[in-house]
């Protein structure tokens, strides 16, 4: 069974009740103070408590993420490809020579609201692994293919491309399931709001449960590669994906959101367009990153610190939204930030900078949820076919 499987949690719920049960039977029994009747006091104890833990940590990590398998559990910080498979993937290339390759990690059977169809009428979501070849690093993540995408008039058609990244701690069927993306995108796409696009949906963590907060983290993992070089690179290799950055964007929030406002701003050849909803602009140091990301290292910091480059670095060839609302902790912060950012780019037409703000709402999937439909929206009328 899947590590983030409900058949999981009930099996190890079933296996504590009748150790509870059983327990409650046996004890009268085992009452006597001998060697059998003790170790069996402690054997019944020690499954029934065990399975308890087991389905508490289980709860635990399938609501925030932490592994999604059990290989990311047994083998953390990403464990290299395992190459078995001959078949070939869409861009025609043998499986076991590629960078993408199929997997049913991640849970995407548990899905149930997904257009249903065949994939030239509503599209297809597609559960993978993704191999990096700059990092090394490896992770499952999920493929949105558009209907487009499978009709034959289109076979020579490259596709923009939105990386969409979940919060932290949290897991990739965030995307799925807590915050719809695919489903909102086809909503959107059949009332002509969204043009087809293939949305890519991961995490943020590359280490779990450590929070890399999409930064290469000196002599520890390099998340910021990870999304910067092999991911794009590894996409290219699988899909028809157009090439230009000005076709790519990346979308994300909470943490999501901060990473994608920092891609997008430090690697504005990669993604050309960036949304960030609720994210912050420093990276953060709390007990979730295990302190500062950099090692003391202010002038790594300061690279990374979003206001900090727009005060000292040329403006990125990027289109940005940052999204919040007028009732978040850093709403102040974010106001600032935004209107440094069109200072900048009032004297610098390639870069544009936009903001939206809902009147109500917190840090939490209520207020991502009603964002979502005008980010995509917004992402989508930038994105260019090339």
């Amino acid at each position: 069974m899947e590590l983030t499987s409900d058949a999981l949690v009930n099996s190890l719920l079933a296996l504590g009740a009748a150790a509870l049960l059983t327990t409650l039977w046996l004890w009268p029994r085992l009452a006597r103070q001998r060697p059998l009747p003790v170790l069996g006091r402690i054997g019944l104890l020690t499954v029934t408590q065990v399975s308890v833990l087991a389905v508490l940590a289980l709860s635990v990590n399938n609501s925030f993420g932490f592994y999604t398998s059990w290989d990311d559990l047994l083998s953390p910080g990403g464990a290299k490809l395992a190459l078995t498979s001959s078949a070939r993937h869409h861009s025609g290339t043998p499986v076991s020579d590629a960078l993408v390759q199929p997997t049913e990690e991640g849970g995407l059977e548990t899905v149930t609201d997904l257009p249903k169809g065949p994939p030239e009428e509503v599209g297809k979501v597609e559960s993978v692994r993704v191999a990096g070849k700059e990092t090394g690093l490896s992770d499952q993540m999920f493929v949105y293919l558009p209907p487009e995408y499978f009709d034959p008039n289109l076979a020579m058609v490259r596709f923009p491309v939105l990386l969409t990244i979940a919060g932290f701690p949290g897991t990739t069927m965030h995307l799925l399931k807590d915050l719809p993306v695919p489903q909102t995108a086809w909503e959107l796409r059949k009332g002509g709001k969204m043009a087809p696009t293939i949305i890519v949906m991961a995490r943020p963590s590359v280490a779990p449960p450590r929070n890399t907060e999409c930064v290469d983290v000196p002599g520890g993992p390099r998340a910021e590669s990870w999304f910067a070089k092999d991911v794009p690179e590894a996409l290219r290799s699988a899909y028809r994906v157009s090439r230009s950055p000005s076709s790519w964007g990346v979308l994300g929030f909470s943490t999501g959101g901060s990473c994608a406002m920092r891609l997008a701003m430090r690697y504005p050849d990669v993604y050309g367009n960036g949304v960030g909803m609720h994210g912050d602009f420093k990276v953060a140091e709390d007990q979730f990153t295990g302190g500062n990301l950099f090692g003391g290292d202010k002038a790594l910091a300061d690279q990374s610190d979003l206001g900090w480059r727009l005060q000292n670095l040329p403006a990125p060839n990027l289109s940005l939204l940052v999204i919040s609302t007028r009732k978040e902790t850093d709403y102040p912060e974010t106001v600032k930030f935004v209107e440094l950012a069109q200072q900048v780019a009032a004297a610098n037409p390639q870069f544009k900078v936009e903001s939206l703000y809902l009147d109500d709402g917190g840090h939490n999937f209520d207020s991502w949820i009603r964002e979502l439909p005008a980010a995509l929206e917004w992402m989508s009328a930038r994105l260019t076919w090339t």
